[in-house]
């Protein structure tokens, strides 16, 4: 059966604003990795201007306590409205959280590496836009698909306000984990409602065939049920570690700027227990995916195999980064690299937990062998 047109559109612009997405999150690891965070001291704005200033001169002489001022009365406003609402921890730390009140020099070259960033946030806000207005014609088809894509739109629009938060909290810990925890989720959305858009205009026939030479290949439903359990324990894993890595940034950072930006090859010595715990948990995370990822080919369904190999290769490329950035003195070109790898990986697996819904989905086909089909014709 031919896809409708509106079918196609809402997959491409879904698919455009996830790649989007992993593209941002890859320009953002440029963005710490340059020291650029704090760039631009305000936001959407960048230093008042919505064209960032190219020299110092082109500010005034005061402009570190002028945003300085203007970043501590958010904080406080902020700090009260957790604080209402019960969230006294986050509260505190916010008005405990020295650096708000540091403001860094001017630096031309990192205040456009963090405008560029921004630019790219609202192209993607204007991508995943047009997807939610490209959903509409699901309403009447399934309106989940709507639903999931309007949820994605206003995500994104949290996404950026959360994102002015990490801005004048001058990168607080907390309020980074959010946000990248934030970024995570609207990938999960938006590639759940791809799948879930495709797997609705596939023949039924092909439904019925795949189903049943899945019988006869003995897909029962207890080993796909367990392997769900083991691929949202991977997921979780995975989430874990990243939202673990960016803690381990934040150190990084730390120390960074304690040893004046040198000495790059003590500061994985001065991690400490954060470093180790993420460097044991990186070792799970692989042996789960491998063990999993055996069961999956075992039931000889090329799109699980499609997405194992995918993942090993993405879990491959993973260590090879990790690897690079504890025995070659953290360089800062692979810390993006690192951190994307790791959120490709999160989509990847999320991509087979939505494969391994059905024993055998729509449209899906299997790898026949001639031992299982001797013993079914005998």
């Amino acid at each position: 059966m031919n896809k409708p047109h509106f079918v196609k559109r809402f997959e491409f612009w879904s698919v455009l604003t996830v790649g989007s997405i992993y593209l941002l999150i890859l320009v953002g690891g440029v963005v710490r990795a340059t020291g650029s965070g704090m760039g631009c001291p305000d936001w959407p704005k960048c230093f008042g201007q919505w064209i960032p200033p190219t020299e110092i001169s082109q500010l005034p002489a005061d402009y570190k306590q002028v945003y300085t001022a203007q970043r501590v009365a958010k904080n406080q406003k902020l700090a009260r409205t957790l604080a209402s609402l019960g969230f006294s921890q986050v509260s505190g730390e916010i008005f405990a959280h020295p650096t708000q009140y540091i403001e860094t020099d001017f630096n031309a070259t990192k205040t456009w590496i963090e405008y560029l960033n921004r630019l790219l946030g609202a192209l993607i806000g204007i991508f995943v836009f047009v997807t939610a207005l490209v959903a509409l014609p699901y309403w009447r088809r399934d309106r989940a698909i709507l639903w999931l894509a309007t949820a994605s739109w206003f995500l994104t629009g949290v996404q950026g306000w959360l994102g002015s938060l990490v801005v004048s909290t001058n990168l607080l810990p907390v309020m980074v984990t959010i946000h990248m925890g934030l970024a995570l989720l609207i990938v999960a959305i938006l590639l759940y409602a791809v799948h879930r858009a495709r797997r609705g205009y596939v023949a039924s026939a092909d439904h019925k065939a795949s189903s049943d030479v899945g019988h006869r290949l003995g897909a029962d439903t207890t080993a796909y049920t367990s392997l769900k359990w083991l691929v949202w324990a991977a997921i979780a894993l995975t989430f874990g570690q990243i939202i673990l890595g960016t803690q381990v940034r934040e150190e990084i950072d730390r120390i960074a700027s304690t040893m004046g930006y040198s000495q790059r090859g003590t500061w994985i010595a001065a991690l400490g227990s954060v470093f180790e715990t993420h460097r044991t948990l990186s070792a799970i995370v692989v042996l789960t995916n491998v063990v999993i990822g055996y069961q999956l080919w075992s039931l000889s369904r090329i799109d699980l195999r499609r997405l194992v190999a995918a993942t090993w290769v993405v879990l491959g490329l993973e260590m090879v980064a990790g690897i690079t950035l504890a025995y070659f003195e953290l360089p800062a070109f692979m810390q993006p690299v690192h951190l994307t790898l790791a959120t490709l990986l999160f989509g990847v697996q999320f991509l087979t937990i939505l494969s391994l819904r059905e024993p055998l989905g729509v449209g899906q086909a299997v790898v026949v062998t001639k031992q299982p089909l001797q013993a079914t014709q005998a």
